[in-house]
């Protein structure tokens, strides 16, 4: 596994297993993929399964400190109920620290719940804290509140939604670029597309390869969700080959900037986001 080094010099595996969705009956592949090659998992409090983690984490034989955890805050528990969000999540991951944690999204209170992330973090109980689904005002307005820059912000990102205007101003300030949704949640048309098609037959490879790859070329770290053991091993064998200059050029062509209902622009998501869940 290759890694990203964070703006606080931790280091991140370039690929993690998105988790979202997953139930029990998910475990055994929770626990291949820990076995065979996944160093990060990435959950949330909203996923409702984080005690699956745990268990996983423990069936694999792995020992923590080789395991990178993701987990986030959820809106409502944004403000006043950080901190004791943070100490269930902890606890019901069966650990004594967070690799990384997220504010999941830019809902009322997020700056208060950075104030709070910011005292876990100097006091070792997170060893790198960010956002999730953060426009470039959210971030600035953190960045100008706080004393410590976001190391990450995961976003929505794919070849039909690129985000390069925040790419770069992430880039800029040194905040880590993590894609969630690099199939666009499966969509099939984008899987299908000619010019991901073409690119895969060329070095062998499937198309969801080539956005994986496209996705590290341009220093971004996914997170693509998978439970089946054949496409789980090949989220991992994109490290073999690397595109061409025009070949990135003709992905970045697919860019349609078309986001769905799960989007921070969405003021009725992210209002009703308090209340879910």
């Amino acid at each position: 596994m290759e890694h990203y080094v964070l703006n606080n010099g931790v280091q991140m595996p370039k690929i993690g297993l998105g988790v979202y969705n997953m139930k029990p009956k998910d475990e055994e592949a929770l626990i291949w993929a820990l076995r065979n090659g996944y160093q990060h998992l990435d959950t949330a409090a909203a996923y409702r399964n984080e005690e699956l983690i745990a268990s996983a984490m423990k069936k694999s034989g792995l020992n923590r400190r080789d395991i990178f955890i993701t987990t986030k805050v959820w809106s409502a528990d944004l403000g006043g109920k950080t901190k004791q969000a943070f100490e269930k999540s902890l606890h019901k991951l069966q650990t004594d620290y967070i690799d990384l944690y997220l504010i999941h999204w830019p809902a009322k209170h997020y700056l208060e719940s950075w104030s709070v992330m910011e005292t876990l973090y100097k006091e070792g109980k997170i060893r790198a804290i960010g956002v999730s689904n953060f426009e470039q005002h959210h971030l600035e307005k953190i960045m100008k509140q706080g004393k410590t820059t976001p190391s990450v912000n995961q976003i929505q990102t794919n070849p039909f939604l690129q985000q390069n205007d925040l790419h770069e101003y992430m880039n800029k300030h040194g905040i880590q670029h993590v894609a969630w949704g690099p199939f666009g949640q499966g969509n099939k048309q984008m899987l299908a597309n000619p010019v991901l098609t073409e690119i895969a037959d060329k070095y062998n490879k499937t198309a969801a390869q080539v956005i994986l790859r496209w996705n590290i070329q341009r220093n971004i770290a996914v997170i693509p969700k998978s439970s089946n053991p054949v496409r789980l091993k090949q989220n991992l064998e994109v490290f073999d080959f690397a595109l061409s200059g025009e070949e990135m050029i003709k992905i970045s062509a697919l860019d349609q900037n078309k986001r769905g209902f799960f989007d921070p622009k969405n003021k009725l998501f992210v209002w009703a986001s308090r209340y879910i869940c």
